[in-house]
């Protein structure tokens, strides 16, 4: 099959990493990328080896498949129409600022046999990947993700911008409908919530305790996962995953036989895995590891996270 013809939508600080990687593919073609900035286009555009364009439907036409890494509020509109004209397309979390526009752009893929793949990172991340082969019935989740102030993603609130990334997860890993949330937040450097907890209990008896802050002096992205007989802890920041089992019998009358397994999972490069992804998807005609669908399902949890943060206490 000859390349697949790429382009970049937006290319601030993730999109031109994305350029990059399409750049670096040898069954790719990156035709051009795209920004409203003519001047960081142009640089951008000058390294890859590509075309510079500031209106992103000169592209239609001349390309297969694209990444919408534009600002959220651009999300749906950018993606309808290369989705409208039969161009696959991978968009970056959250999917789109509505769930009603999550389902425009699911159907249209749909109609459209095309693949919509949602930019949840961390399900390219070598920790989870190793976890899943251990996990079987998640019964309490912890999942801390925290990091220093920066500029880039306040345009919506740290729910949507990071504690999203866990609540995919989550979700992808405990298989049941949200029963209940409850949620606490608190607006700190910007007009939005930079720091939330929440509570998400599920209809299997699950819950998960979910905390994000953008205000930090460090980053962390931290989960502990306990199922019956084993404990769980993923690092996926340092690619570090610890594994605490029962074993049989006991140490000492009393005191359970724990069998510790600690993995460093070494260094991957965790966009690159995700772009070859979307283009094995529209080569094989399969899905997605990460569908449009599972994007609606961590935007909706996340805005009712957004509406338990702004319940008035009775």
């Amino acid at each position: 099959m000859s390349a697949l013809r790429t382009a970049v939508i937006g290319v601030g600080y993730l999109g031109n990493f994305h350029a990059q990687k399409y750049a670096a593919l040898g069954d790719a073609e990156l035709v051009g990328v795209v920004d409203s900035d003519p001047i960081r286009v142009g640089e951008v555009a000058a390294a890859c080896g590509c075309t510079a364009f500031t209106d992103y439907r000169d592209l239609i036409g001349r390309v297969d498949a694209v990444s919408v890494v534009v600002p959220t509020q651009f999300h749906h509109q950018v993606a309808r129409d290369f989705l409208a004209a039969g161009v696959h397309v991978l968009i970056e979390k959250p999917i789109t600022t509505t769930i009603e526009q999550a389902d425009e752009l699911i159907a249209l893929a749909d109609s459209g046999n095309l693949v919509f793949q949602v930019g949840h990172l961390e399900r390219f991340n070598p920790v989870l990947m190793a976890a899943e082969e251990v996990l079987q019935a998640p019964l309490f989740v912890e999942s801390v993700r925290i990091a220093p102030f920066k500029p880039r993603g306040t345009d919506v609130n740290v729910v949507l911008d990071l504690m999203i990334h866990d609540i995919d997860i989550i979700q992808h890993l405990v298989r049941s409908k949200v029963a209940s949330i409850d949620a606490i937040g608190a607006p700190v450097f910007t007009g939005e919530e930079d720091i939330a907890n929440a509570r998400i209990a599920f209809e299997n008896g699950c819950v998960a305790n979910v905390t994000a802050s953008r205000i930090s002096l460090k980053s962390e992205r931290k989960m502990r996962i306990f199922q019956r007989d084993a404990y769980l802890t993923l690092d996926f920041q340092n690619r570090k995953l610890l594994v605490a089992k029962r074993g049989a019998g006991e140490l000492l009358p009393g005191i359970p036989n724990v069998q510790v397994q600690e993995q460093e999972l070494g260094q991957s490069d965790p966009l690159l895995s995700e772009i070859r992804s979307f283009l094995e998807a529209i080569r094989s005609g399969g899905q997605p590891q990460v569908s449009g669908r599972d994007g609606r399902m961590a935007l909706e949890t996340a805005l009712k996270i957004n509406q338990a943060l702004n319940r008035i206490p009775s």
